[in-house]
């Protein structure tokens, strides 16, 4: 459409590496046999909590010019009778959980205040029926553990409401007894981190096989070998920069991803190109131009990228026409109850939102200045920190938090 915005205007920003590319990676690196170099990993709040607890496990990880050098555990972890304090990193909590069940002996596994509110109930049942010895709070952290190893066998999960949990008895399973044979029934949420969490196996060497649209099978004793790894630009920070090539309707190159990504939300290039947003890609680059956006009615299906939620919210509200967010209610647990907050700070701003029982409704307006209330929540910093590109005076007033994910996305909206 508009060749000429290009000569005008074409910011490049740069996002960190992948957080839940990274978080698999230095898991499997952990647990491998051997030594790992794993570069570009993101080094965030997240990540460095995730680091502390495996480093108590008897993993080695120092921090060099590439990125990481991992010594591996083998499998035999140690660090028996600590605390594993996680902030409120729920991907490292329900990661930790099924790993510690590797060792032997007594591990607590808790965080701040909203990680003891985020549940790990279904976990910690499928772990329980494998023989484990363990106990939560309300299905909630902390958790603790009498760990004896892992039988493995077959394990059945029921309407989970986090991908977690598969992803973290997957990413044990190699170092099971007998293996595991994981069948999902009923919902399934957010299946794009399960093929990433195979993807980072396979990549270490585990013999893993889908056996079913939703069966795994993973063979006893083929255990993670060291490597070299590299983790590839991550896909939902990219998000916000694809947020403010809409709303600047300018031209936004992201270095460092590529638009053929495994990672789920990627996809939300898709929506924006529905929304009237033009997309070009190369393979270490994806460039958005923004133009006008599209008028009337639409509904989405967040259900394989929920933290997309906000960032589409944040668009919603400057198109013209109603935009319908569905099949995420599973977004009340996340750092925040994400739906809550999101209609809350809508509402702040002027802007005509309501929950669903599974979603959002928005209908777009024009926002006016507000201070953004956070709930320490890095997406809802983030979305509304591009909005304040559009709008002049709204402010976020906790910038600090998103240091769980992308700690120079401050700097990087400058060049802005």
């Amino acid at each position: 459409m508009n060749h000429h915005i290009e000569k005008e205007f074409k910011a490049t920003v740069r996002v960190p590496g992948s957080k839940s590319l990274s978080q698999r990676a230095l898991v499997a690196a952990a647990l491998a046999k051997g030594n790992s170099e794993i570069s570009n990993v993101l080094v965030s709040q997240d990540t460095t909590y995730l680091m502390g607890g495996l480093r108590e496990l008897g993993a080695e990880i120092i921090e060099n010019e590439n990125g990481f050098a991992v010594s591996g555990t083998g499998g035999r972890l140690s660090g028996s009778g600590r605390e594993l304090f996680l902030g409120n990193n729920g991907t490292a909590l329900r990661f930790l959980t099924a790993l510690v069940c590797l060792g032997k002996g007594q591990y607590v596994l808790t965080g701040e205040k909203r990680l003891c509110e985020r549940p790990v109930g279904a976990l910690a049942e499928a772990l329980q029926d494998m023989g484990v010895n363990i106990h939560t709070t309300n299905h909630c952290p902390p958790v603790r553990i009498s760990a004896d190893g892992l039988a493995g066998g077959k394990v059945t999960l029921k309407d989970i409401e986090s991908s977690q949990y598969v992803s973290a008895l997957l990413l044990c399973a190699p170092y099971t007894e007998k293996g595991i044979d994981l069948n999902l029934e009923g919902g399934v949420v957010s299946t794009p981190y399960i093929d990433l969490t195979i993807a980072v196996m396979k990549d270490f060497g585990a013999d893993i096989r889908q056996t079913g649209p939703y069966a795994y099978h993973v063979k006893a004793g083929e255990i993670y070998q060291g490597r070299k790894y590299f983790v590839e630009g991550d896909a939902s920070s990219a998000s916000y920069f694809f947020l403010a090539a809409a709303l600047l309707k300018k031209t936004i190159r992201i270095e460092g991803i590529s638009r053929q990504s495994r990672q789920g939300d990627i996809k939300l290039l898709d929506v924006f190109e529905k929304l009237g947003c033009q997309v070009r890609s190369g393979e270490t680059w994806v460039e958005v131009s923004g133009g006008d956006l599209a008028k009337g009615d639409f509904t989405f299906d967040l259900k394989d990228m929920p933290d997309m939620v906000p960032t589409l919210a944040v668009l919603a509200a400057f198109r013209e026409g109603q935009t319908v967010i569905s099949n995420v209610a599973h977004l009340r647990i996340k750092e925040s109850n994400r739906l809550a907050a999101i209609v809350a700070e809508l509402s702040r701003v002027g802007i005509d939102a309501r929950e669903l029982p599974d979603g959002v409704v928005i209908r777009g307006g024009r926002m006016h200045p507000a201070s953004i209330e956070t709930y320490n929540d890095h997406r809802i910093a983030m979305c509304f920190g591009i909005a304040g590109l559009a709008v002049p005076g709204i402010e976020i007033s906790d910038k600090k938090c998103v240091d769980k994910s992308f700690p120079s996305f401050w700097e990087e909206l400058k060049k802005l």
